[in-house]
């Protein structure tokens, strides 16, 4: 993390930092520990969807695969579609935490022994340059609900990424979280552990340590709240007191109830969805979901001519 990156948006109006920047190591392991959470239904969820369909996923995908994994994190769910692909060619898991991807290289090479592993510490929303691979097909494995941290446009421009990582005849599994009472969905980012908020504070903490700043953490408050006009959730760390932070020898002020906001995620209906990836160039072949349809997992393949 720079300054640079970040200044900008706590500078501007409304304040802003973006979501990938939750994610430090202790950012990566309270976020496992969220995914635990009774109330945080996203992975509970979709692993179960996994774990039912992943037999019919893996025929789907076919042989001698190689799967590119954006966001690895800790590659717990990777173990699920592994254990259901035929003869994998390699796995590349990709991610801006170095500590999270080693983590997940030692967890897969643990399970898998003979399965080639080749990491790449980066950013994948802003390059999804590849070492050169192996594989009959190219797959991307996009997992929970990270596609709903990018603005709708963005998303389109991600999804067109994919297409161009899978290469030819390849195609995009992608985890989507479907619209459903806004209830539910602000229950999942208002824990009553305090999880959540432990884990958006920690940012704070994070410009601290890494750029220098002065935040006192304590004195902002964790705020999560579903827009159902936008189809989002928004999450923020409120001021309870007016504050003057330095960063790089930049003033940042907050008036008394000024948050600065640190997620989006965005819910989608199926058809929604849909027509982000027509606009990518991508139609869905398949759609996997859970009984009560609150998750969905998409396998997008490129549009006929």
């Amino acid at each position: 993390m720079r300054s640079a990156e970040v200044l900008p948006g706590l500078l501007d109006t409304p304040k802003s930092v973006a979501s990938k920047f939750l994610y430090d190591s202790r950012g990566s392991r309270l976020f496992d520990e969220i995914c635990g959470l009774e109330d945080y239904y996203p992975a509970r969820v979709e692993s179960g969807i996994l774990s039912r369909y992943a037999e019919e996923i893996g025929g789907r995908l076919g042989r001698d695969v190689r799967l590119i994994e954006p966001g690895a994190g800790t590659g717990w769910k990777t173990e699920i579609l592994l254990d259901h692909l035929e003869a994998p060619a390699e796995w590349v898991p990709i991610d801006v935490s170095r500590a999270a991807l080693d983590q997940a290289a030692r967890r897969i090479a643990g399970r898998f022994p003979f399965l080639p592993i080749r990491p790449v510490w980066g950013d994948f929303a802003r390059s999804m340059a590849l070492p050169r691979g192996r594989g009959r097909r190219g797959v991307v494995f996009f997992p929970g609900s990270t596609l709903g941290n990018f603005h709708p446009w963005e998303a389109v421009d991600l999804l067109r990424s994919f297409a161009r990582a899978a290469g030819p005849g390849g195609a995009a599994l992608v985890g989507v979280d479907l619209k459903k009472e806004p209830e539910i969905i602000e229950r999942a980012y208002n824990d009553r552990d305090g999880v959540t908020a432990e884990f958006n504070l920690n940012l704070l903490r994070r410009l601290n340590r890494e750029l220098g700043a002065d935040f006192q953490p304590r004195a902002f408050r964790h705020r999560a709240f579903y827009d159902e006009t936008r189809g989002r959730i928004e999450m923020h760390l409120v001021a309870g007191s007016p504050q003057r932070v330095r960063l790089d020898g930049h003033l940042i002020a907050f008036e008394r109830g000024e948050s600065v906001r640190t997620e989006v995620a965005y819910k989608y209906e199926p058809e929604e969805f849909a027509r982000l990836c027509e606009a990518a160039g991508l139609e869905i072949e398949r759609r996997w979901s859970d009984d009560r349809d609150w998750f969905g997992l998409f396998l997008c393949v490129p549009r006929g001519p």
